[in-house]
């Protein structure tokens, strides 16, 4: 048998071993949601096609020609009782782009489809693509918003990392066909983490914002704002008011912004989001939740102590270390949620809970006192109403 042959009977086995494993739930949990042991998408989990020249005379070394690095902060969505990521792939050559896994119950057996997703480019092509969210919004379209990256015109001589980060928008009925609409125009000079409301609202689109002054720090931006605008094939929203503003010395004090669509619930939208603060080792990224008047999505009814979810053992390393990040929840009919993370800008994993926590959570959960004197008070609360049962 031949290099070539040796080498693609165990890739294979390997490729066959990974998509089969059964993923358990790590119990008891918190109470809130149930992690799970294993990722369900990583760059293992790429096809071979996709990484190997398969041919034994141009490639007889079986050698991995186009790399895959890290698969991570998937989009997510459920379309006739099946489960859809729109993961960002990233190869080995730092482009991201993106590519649909499906599986049949959501936390395991996810595989990609044949080929990535072609995402048709503007008059102003796209140097890297990424962070797609989904939402099925009420006028019958599948909305993705992602972040599209190009060099900043206006950089220094000789820097080749200022960039400038706007808000793709394509849409599609399949997940097969995108089409792409103009990018959004806002006032502010950097835009990530856009996100389309499910629902109009007065009769508008509404999208989760959030603005920053460059590319990496957000200046006096980094919260989430909302915007109103009269159509997506041409989206221009003139005023973003922050509903969710960054906070000194809390999980978000560096920047937040919102991760997928909110949910709709009886006691009101139900958000999940991430926070930024600084470390002496470096930013760290938590999920944190909040919820929004069902009549007035711009009135935060809610805001729980602290993050929902940080990454934790195996999650914390990886690229870019210490990092939870989330762009994608499914919520089916029977109340079930399933919350799709990515772990250290590496892999993907997902969360299992239901709408009846996810609310008692955020509903019942005391909001941060905001000092150290507050918290011991809070603490001190809790400690003698358990005494006293």
């Amino acid at each position: 048998m031949s290099v070539f042959e040796q080498r693609l009977a165990m890739l294979q086995a390997e490729h066959l071993q990974l998509h089969a494993k059964t993923n358990q739930a790590e119990l008891p949990g918190n109470g809130i949601f149930l992690r799970y042991r294993d990722p369900v998408l990583t760059a293992a989990h790429a096809p071979l096609t996709w990484r190997y020249d398969l041919n034994s005379h141009s490639n007889p070394y079986l050698m991995e020609r186009l790399g895959i690095n890290a698969v991570l902060n998937p989009g997510a969505i459920e379309l006739e009782g099946k489960y859809y990521l729109v993961a960002r792939v990233e190869g080995h050559d730092r482009k991201s782009f993106f590519a649909v896994a499906e599986s049949d119950n959501g936390v395991e057996g996810f595989q990609f489809w044949d080929k990535p997703c072609v995402i048709p480019e503007t008059d102003e092509p796209d140097t890297n693509i990424y962070d797609m969210r989904l939402t099925k919004h009420e006028d019958g379209w599948i909305y993705g918003l992602f972040c599209t990256e190009r060099k900043d015109p206006q950089a220094a001589p000789g820097d080749e990392s200022a960039a400038v980060a706007q808000c793709g928008i394509v849409r599609t009925k399949d997940l097969q066909s995108w089409e792409r609409l103009p990018d959004l125009k806002t006032n502010s000079a950097q835009q990530r983490n856009v996100v389309l409301h499910p629902e109009f609202i007065d009769g508008k689109y509404a999208l989760y914002t959030r603005p920053q002054d460059s590319f990496i720090e957000a200046g006096k931006g980094g919260g989430i704002g909302m915007a109103f605008a009269e159509s997506m094939d041409n989206c221009v929203v003139d005023v973003e008011h922050v509903i969710e503003p960054k906070q000194y010395h809390t999980i978000k004090e560096s920047k937040n912004g919102q991760g997928p669509a909110p949910l709709k619930t009886e006691q009101g939208w139900l958000h999940v989001g991430h926070g930024v603060r600084n470390t002496a080792a470096g930013l760290r990224y938590v999920l944190y939740c909040f919820m929004t008047d069902l009549n007035d999505p711009m009135k935060v009814t809610h805001r729980p102590s602290g993050y929902f979810l940080a990454p934790e053992g195996e999650e914390r390393v990886g690229d870019v270390s210490n990092v939870v990040f989330c762009n994608g929840m499914v919520a089916k009919d029977n109340g079930e949620v399933f919350i799709y993370y990515a772990s250290s800008d590496t892999r993907c994993h997902v969360l299992t809970t239901t709408i009846e926590q996810l609310v008692d959570y955020v509903v019942n959960t005391p909001e941060d006192p905001l000092t150290s004197a507050g918290c011991v008070a809070q603490r001190i609360a809790l400690i003698e109403s358990n005494q006293s049962l």
